[in-house]
């Protein structure tokens, strides 16, 4: 027990400085953004970019401590939650290219330096031996999924303020500093689409690579994806062929995201905290 402290206290305090890097970086970039859409401040896509980048590539020096152990990958609730959302802030940059994905970074800048300071407290969970890279596919398959969904649903969010503000004739804030009505929604249904591809192989490997699926520890994740998965292909098919849009998007969207957050997270808290398992 001693020794098992004594790791954790050294690994706490040789990734601490990644960590706080990470944070000030983090809530630097999303504070120009917020006020930014506050109307406070100018567009700085590149200032905000440098920030993002410096964020990001401190986070994975954290990432390295909080999950490559010596003795396997740490699947803890916490450590997972830190990889999710480094992988939200790394898909914001990239799509921020092409897409005005950078408005996210208000919201989603902030979750990641939270949940990077708790992974560096955190003290793990289960550990999956570094031979499984089957496994590991799938956890990166899954994870990639879920923060494509989690970007969605923040577009999604401001897809429904910003409707909200042209049913009501409000002309100022959020509608003059975000990208047209149709601009936000393509960027969505991009989103979605690419989630939904993720989510695919996701389900597609765990059957591949896991056991049984639908075992007692397992049915419930499974049971949840499964039903996302449906969901959302219900609303990519709706917006083909019916053209749904506008608010519909976005409650399907919201509640494809929901069932995706408990299979994982809500599964994973239960397992961990409650029931005790790894």
């Amino acid at each position: 027990m001693t020794d098992r402290l004594e790791q954790t206290f050294v690994r706490m305090a040789a990734y601490l400085p990644f960590s706080l890097v990470a944070v000030v970086f983090y809530v630097a970039g999303a504070s120009w953004v917020a006020l930014r859409l506050l109307g406070k401040a100018p567009e700085r896509a590149r200032l905000v970019r440098f920030t993002g980048l410096v964020a990001v590539l401190a986070h994975a020096g954290a990432l390295h401590g909080h999950l490559g152990l010596a003795d396997g990958i740490s699947l803890g609730l916490f450590e997972v939650a830190s990889l999710a959302n480094w992988l939200i802030c790394v898909f914001i940059l990239i799509a921020s290219l092409r897409h005005p994905t950078l408005n996210l970074a208000a919201l989603l800048f902030p979750l990641a330096a939270i949940f990077v300071l708790i992974g560096q407290f955190a003290d793990g969970g289960a550990r999956m031996p570094r031979s499984e890279d089957g496994l590991l596919f799938h956890i990166l398959a899954s994870l990639s999924a879920y923060s494509l969904f989690a970007l969605a649903s923040v577009q999604a969010l401001l897809l429904a303020a910003q409707n909200h503000q042209l049913k009501h004739h409000h002309l100022k804030g959020l509608i003059g500093v975000l990208p047209p009505l149709q601009t936000m929604e393509r960027l969505l249904f991009d989103l979605l689409l690419a989630g939904q591809l993720l989510l695919t192989v996701g389900i597609a490997s765990g059957f591949i690579f896991l056991d049984n699926m639908f075992a007692q520890s397992m049915a419930h994740k499974t049971l949840l994806s499964l039903a996302a998965w449906i969901t959302f292909g219900f609303l990519l098919i709706g917006h083909w062929r019916f053209g749904w849009r506008g608010m519909t998007a976005v409650r399907w969207t919201l509640g494809g995201s929901l069932l995706l957050l408990l299979a994982y997270f809500g599964s994973r808290f239960v397992l961990q905290f409650i029931l005790g398992q790894s």
